[in-house]
């Protein structure tokens, strides 16, 4: 019985601990993102413009293909569903 007391105390001091600290963990928190932020490396315009005609220039590709298949399959299957009502 001593010992739930003791936990429970202890649990309850960490507890007003960790939101006095809350504000030390915050500004700590922020510290590490603005270092993080300033190793960032961005990319320039022409790198995203690039990329950007790369991945445009790839979905009408892919889109063409998926549309050739689609049109082969669908006229195989009208094919033998039409022979196979005969």
């Amino acid at each position: 019985m001593a010992k739930t007391v003791a936990v429970a105390e202890q649990q309850a001091g960490t507890g007003v601990q960790q939101i006095k600290s809350l504000p030390d963990r915050i500004s700590s928190f922020l510290r590490d993102v603005r270092s993080e932020m300033r190793k960032v490396v961005w990319p320039t315009r022409a790198d995203v413009q690039s990329t950007t005609v790369v991945v445009i220039i790839t979905v009408f590709i892919f889109a063409a293909y998926f549309w050739l298949v689609d049109n082969v399959i669908g006229r195989a299957v009208e094919a033998i569903l039409g022979a196979a009502s005969k």
